[in-house]
């Protein structure tokens, strides 16, 4: 192949395209950007975040456009350029397919290698684990409105546990306000501690969390002592 050609109306060609009558097909120009981070193989938990990771990696080789593509079929009569096109075309995505594989942890590239294409792969990927980040969603929301203080153990212990939750609802893509984290812990203290629940109740709006903690390490400090 010609490393550069000109065309008269359209200017240089590039070398790492394929021509099929109107349609160009570019193959991946591997090196010519900075390679992404490969991302950490995939063992079935953080699937939207492992999926972001690896959409990014694709895209700086070139290849994300793939995941969306179906694969290219031959005509009865092709000519030479759709040849070339279909096969540069499989080439990348066999490439697409084997990054993605790469990124699976050995029993999960077990179960997905047979897959015929870089599309029906990352399809599947999708229908399997988008699910079960939605049940996990499901899972953590249930947490967060179950929980209750109880007066057996320390306000701050549950506090920290309270806290822990918030942290899951966030890691699974979920904003709650500052204001409505202050609202919901001042409801869950324990029944002992319904006057202060009372009086906090008038003083919420001027707290943020870290205040609001401070005042109930504060109360339960004097509580014992």
């Amino acid at each position: 192949m010609a490393t550069s050609e000109t065309n008269s109306e359209s200017g240089p060609v590039n070398p790492n395209m394929q021509h099929s009558g109107g349609t160009v097909y570019a193959t991946p120009a591997h090196g010519s950007i900075g390679l992404g981070e490969r991302p950490e193989k995939f063992n079935g938990k953080d699937f939207k975040r492992w999926q972001q990771k690896m959409l990014f990696y694709l895209t700086t080789l070139n290849l994300a456009r793939f995941l969306q593509e179906d694969a290219l079929d031959l005509d009865e009569n092709p000519d030479r350029q759709t040849v070339a096109a279909v096969d540069a075309w499989k080439h990348s995505d066999f490439l697409c397919k084997n990054y993605i594989l790469d990124g699976l942890d050995n029993a999960l590239y077990n179960v997905y290698s047979p897959m015929v294409n870089a599309k029906a792969l990352w399809e599947s990927l999708e229908r399997k684990y988008k699910m079960e980040d939605v049940g996990s969603k499901k899972f953590v929301v249930g947490k967060f409105l179950d929980f209750k203080m109880v007066d057996s153990k320390t306000v701050i212990s549950q506090v920290q546990e309270f806290q822990l939750i918030l942290h899951d609802i966030h890691a699974e893509g979920m904003v709650l306000g500052e204001s409505f984290q202050v609202a919901a812990l001042i409801e869950k203290l324990p029944p002992t501690w319904k006057d202060f629940k009372n009086y906090l109740k008038h003083k919420r709006k001027e707290m943020k969390l870290e205040d609001l903690i401070v005042r109930l390490r504060i109360e339960e400090d004097n509580r014992q002592s």
